[in-house]
């Protein structure tokens, strides 16, 4: 009853409204308030400061600040290995797998088409299809920002207005196409094996996506799709990032993508829903490279 009671109200509050409150809040510096409502949030989620590169909650002016505090240099160590990428976030495996037919899975009863995902680009659609996914949820607890899997060049990057559901478990075992009609910034990235995509998808009370070449991507929320392209390696202006470095981050919770083409990577063993995730750890292994020219 309870958890019928949660869905309903996913269908009927004012998620966009809700959202906007809760960002213009987490960004208010108000003294003691805000370091009230810090440490509230600590306890409350079992929070490791331990990790934090700044352990002490009087080193953060807003909540904002405090979310996306950073780690401590040796807190989570990159899988060095030249045939394997790294996990990107902290959180905990929602599902993985086969794209079987332009098809993921999204929970028991639930799939969701790889094009609903990429706001209808077939094209794009195409390099992915009968590949590989993971979906990586980020609980309220967890390590908010979002770093590379692999070296990677930066193709393009694409804003898809949407919803704002909840992206948590219960959610999604209860929201048809969840991920592909909530709000998401999906990050397109040439490798050695080929194309990547890592798709930061909103949530409610998530209160800004970010990317580390753009800045914030949302708010504002413009409510068409904006697409941007980069040049390609070697070119001026061109964006590579390396395996381990940060891409992005949330400002208060919520799920991250993954997009692998076919037969280019296996994705590790250990690996299965609802295993927990650390940001560098080992996520997949490379099958097959793209020659270089």
């Amino acid at each position: 009853m309870l958890d019928s009671i949660k869905i309903k109200l996913q269908y009927l509050l004012p998620k966009q409204g809700l959202t906007r409150l809760a960002g213009w809040g987490a960004d208010k510096q108000a003294g003691w308030l805000t370091q009230l409502v810090i440490k509230l949030f600590a306890r409350h989620y079992k929070v490791d400061m331990q990790e934090a590169q700044e352990p002490q909650f009087s080193s953060y002016r807003t909540f904002n600040e405090f979310f996306v505090r950073p780690l401590r240099s040796d807190a989570r160590p990159v899988v060095s290995e030249l045939h394997q990428i790294a996990l990107p976030a902290d959180g905990a495996v929602s599902q993985l797998g086969a794209i079987v037919d332009g098809k993921l899975f999204q929970a028991k009863g639930h799939e969701f088409t790889l094009e609903a995902l990429l706001a209808g680009n077939y094209l794009l659609a195409a390099e992915f299809n009968h590949g590989i996914f993971a979906t990586t949820y980020l609980a309220p607890r967890d390590y908010h920002r979002v770093h590379m899997p692999c070296d990677g060049t930066l193709r393009e990057m694409i804003y898809v207005p949407g919803d704002l559901f909840s992206v948590n478990p219960l959610t999604a075992a209860n929201v048809p196409n969840l991920f592909a009609r909530n709000e998401r910034v999906i990050c397109v990235f040439d490798t050695s094996f080929g194309p990547m995509a890592q798709i930061l998808v909103g949530a409610t009370i998530v209160g800004s996506i970010e990317t580390v070449w753009s800045g914030t991507i949302t708010p504002p929320r413009p409510g068409i799709v904006q697409r941007w392209t980069y040049p390609t390696a070697g070119n001026e202006g061109a964006i590579t990032l390396v395996k381990g470095q940060e891409m992005g981050r949330f400002k208060l919770g919520s799920t991250v993508i993954n997009l692998f083409p076919a037969g280019k990577i296996s994705l590790m063993p250990q690996l299965v829903s609802r295993s927990v995730t650390r940001m560098g750890a080992p996520f997949a292994e490379i099958l097959d490279r793209v020659p270089t020219q």
